[in-house]
């Protein structure tokens, strides 16, 4: 892209000045459409250093309240960081519906930077441009508007710049060592540049080459682009969204009403092994830490089928500073003002740790598909999603074990009356579980579909037969167990 980009033509002086006012008169009109309709405004800026990214934020910003935007620089990842996925410090910063964010670099700058040092190989590069625009379509595939700006300056007027900016005490600071190593490996990191943005250039997120030789026209650029994007975004925010074919390899598993639900472990061997099993998850979590391997465990399951008795065996045997365990509600208005899984992300264990979701990123296929809480095209959208977002945390390196939790109606019927009957388990039963209840088969029908096209070969689900409590315990620390083993 930048090889073969055509310089856009600068406009004389009073024609410039006038097309300025009218965009960002433009900008702040378009401020609370944006907020009325929802819309959210995630603004990429990247570039050479010196280019002027940050100066042109600044100016851009002034015609924004205040409060409908965050601006976050992104430096080099922090020691946190590298212990969470690629992808994470972007994902937790994606603004609120009808809000922007802007980066002051960002995905780009950090995967060219890993190639042109070295530190990012050509298998690793093509991972992570997976990563890249499938982060790039989710973000767009549920409303977002993903604007790009690459800041291209030739190389001699970015040695002025780093010149002009050394004379001077007060700017001395504002040239980094990589401004000095990209002006002096030029040509490579044009290279560089020019293969990231073809490899990343989608007509949903396209890259937006901005002619930063005189700063007030690139202004102009950026703000035209900008009012131009958020105008079709506005437009087409009531068009459905293409759904795609599952790319990813699913395994067969049988139907929820194949199962049988006989199995019954006798009491002590029940305590036998509890015991036997717990020991050997307390080793398997030290050599986890050790090895510094991320581990996610996920439970779903019909209410009341034990899912709470099932996590505190399991967590029974972990160390306390190595795991949390996240129960998931309904979201929270921050949470339900941005994307779907930004509340999962925010919750990955880092390396070495482990995370328990009781509830998970399954909503979306279930409880949201069957009240109404989403649209057809969100949920049937999601099956892709889900497989994407678990693939990314596969690749990183994270064991993920998917748990289903399985009762009849007649065993579930029983103990919702026992807490219904029993004081002390009264805060267990709602009458949304009574509601849930009565949809038991078209929860059944969505819970089936969702296994189905789910079942991945790297995040398979393993279904617990929890008529008896105790048997589903035991099969769950043998599954973790044998998962553990296998990546250790």
């Amino acid at each position: 892209m930048l090889k073969n980009w055509n310089k856009p033509e600068k406009p004389e002086a009073e024609e410039l000045e006038e097309r300025l006012e009218a965009a960002k008169q433009k900008l702040r009109q378009q401020q609370m459409l944006i907020k009325d309709r929802k819309l959210p405004v995630f603004v990429l800026f990247e570039g050479w250093g010196t280019a002027g990214k940050g100066s042109i934020l600044g100016k851009l910003i002034l015609n924004i309240d205040p409060r409908f935007f965050k601006v976050a620089t992104m430096d080099i990842p922090t020691e946190e960081e590298k212990r969470k996925p690629f992808l994470y410090r972007y994902f937790v910063k994606i603004p609120e519906a009808g809000k922007f964010c802007f980066l002051d670099s960002g995905w780009m700058d950090e995967v060219t930077k890993g190639c042109l040092h070295g530190s990012i190989k050509d298998k690793e590069y093509k991972k992570r441009i997976d990563s890249v625009k499938r982060f790039e379509r989710q973000l767009t595939d549920n409303g977002y508007l993903v604007m790009k700006f690459f800041f291209q300056i030739s190389q001699k007027e970015q040695k002025n710049r780093i010149k002009a900016l050394e004379k001077e005490r007060s700017t001395k600071w504002r040239v980094s060592d990589n401004d000095l190593w990209q002006n002096e490996h030029y040509d490579k990191c044009l290279k560089t540049y020019d293969q990231y943005l073809n490899d990343t250039n989608a007509s949903t997120s396209p890259w937006y080459i901005v002619d930063a030789q005189n700063r007030k026209w690139a202004l102009l650029q950026v703000l035209e682009t900008l009012v131009n994007g958020i105008d079709t975004a506005l437009q087409n925010s009531a068009m459905a969204v293409p759904l795609l074919q599952n790319v990813f390899p699913l395994e067969k598993i049988p139907k929820l009403s194949e199962l049988p639900l006989d199995k019954v472990i006798e009491e002590d061997a029940y305590k036998q092994e509890l015991k036997e099993l717990q020991e050997k998850l307390r080793g398997l979590h030290n050599e986890l830490y050790r090895k510094k391997i991320p581990v996610i465990i996920a439970y779903e399951g019909w209410d009341a089928a034990g899912k709470g008795g099932n996590i505190k065996r399991i967590t029974g045997a972990l160390d306390p500073r190595g795991y949390e365990v996240h129960p998931i509600a309904s979201p929270e208005p921050h949470e339900k003002a941005r994307h779907y899984l930004w509340r999962f992300w925010n919750r990955l264990p880092k390396t070495g740790h482990v995370a328990i979701f009781d509830r998970t990123w399954y909503g979306r296929v279930m409880v949201e598909r069957l009240e109404g809480f989403c649209n057809e095209n969100d949920w049937k959208r999601a099956y892709n999603e889900i497989n994407e977002f678990e693939k990314e945390l596969s690749d990183w390196g994270a064991v993920i074990i998917k748990f289903w939790v399985q009762i009849d109606k007649d065993v579930q019927l029983a103990r919702f009356t026992d807490r219904q009957n029993t004081p002390e388990k009264q805060w267990k039963i709602t009458d949304e579980d009574w509601r849930n209840r009565e949809k038991w088969d078209q929860y059944e029908d969505a819970v089936n579909e969702m296994i189905k096209k789910t079942n991945t070969s790297y995040a398979p689900w393993h279904v617990l037969e929890s008529n008896d409590k105790k048997y589903a315990r035991i099969k769950a620390l043998k599954i973790v167990i044998k998962e553990l083993e296998k990546v250790l």
